[in-house]
């Protein structure tokens, strides 16, 4: 269940989700017009994971492909030509560095839609009354219900705080 409530400007909608913070409830999330001070880190947004999925997905497929050019050429057909080392590592770099860069694009690409929750194309609530206006003067917030018990608490905590409207959707 979600609960959602609209408020008439940003600031009744930050204080609202102060004072939810500290009563224990934790807002999912705010829908704003712009951007309002103090809103994320009262929401505590989780960081993007996707710089790290990115480098291990690069520097993974990068040692993978060193290693198959390493095995081919040192262990499993060894050619001499002309005295040259086996294993020149200036020659087997160029592989590798192209291919992580590839494979570090196609992660993060990965992540990305992994962390953002696409390819959703209709979240349940663009269905809610008044959320075309977030865009341009609608101020919305968002919980998940802590317990299904009584949501009827921070209800009445968002409607003191100043809420225009506080309805409940089911995802």
């Amino acid at each position: 269940m979600i609960l959602l409530a609209r408020f008439a400007h940003g600031d009744a909608l930050a204080g609202a989700a102060h004072k939810a913070r500290a009563s224990g409830y934790r807002p999912a999330d705010a829908f704003t017009p712009f951007p309002i001070d103090g809103l994320a880190e009262t929401l505590e947004t989780q960081p993007p994971y996707i710089r790290v999925a990115m480098f291990i997905g690069g520097a993974g497929v990068a040692a993978l492909a060193y290693a198959v050019e390493w095995y081919s050429a040192v262990l499993d057909y060894p050619i001499d030509s002309g005295g040259r080392p086996l294993h020149s590592w200036p020659t087997f770099v160029l592989f590798p560095f192209a291919i992580g860069i590839l494979a570090a694009a196609i992660s993060g690409l990965i992540a990305f839609f992994w962390q953002s929750g696409l390819p959703r194309l209709h979240h349940p609530l663009f269905d809610a009354d008044g959320f075309e206006r977030v865009s341009q003067d609608a101020f919305l917030l968002a919980f998940t219900a802590p317990d299904k018990s009584d949501p009827r608490k921070l209800r009445t905590l968002l409607r003191d705080a100043g809420a225009l409207a506080v309805w409940e959707m089911t995802p």
